[in-house]
């Protein structure tokens, strides 16, 4: 017997073996549940992450607003008053 023959003559063994166990009543509006709270999750997740991103952007335009940073910077040296 070859290995994936034995392999699945194992298995086959076991499935056979096996007895069946009692499936819960409620095990798919527990689970339709859950599935539900996980999409909730992560719809809040993901309005929450595009709201801190738009926030940041608007903290970068009113900076860049308000502080002009492409500009030249003034000098620092005053020219001399009395004249050489």
């Amino acid at each position: 017997m070859s290995l994936p023959d034995r392999k699945e003559a194992e298995v086959r063994r076991l499935l056979e073996q096996r007895t069946a166990e009692p499936v819960p009543a409620d095990l798919a509006e527990r689970a339709l549940a859950d599935g539900a709270r996980l999409l909730r999750r992560r719809r809040v997740l993901r309005t929450a992450l595009w709201a801190g991103v738009l926030a940041g952007l608007l903290a970068l335009a009113v900076w860049s607003l308000t502080v002009d940073p492409w500009s030249e910077p003034p000098p620092t040296t005053t020219s001399p008053a009395g004249g050489w």
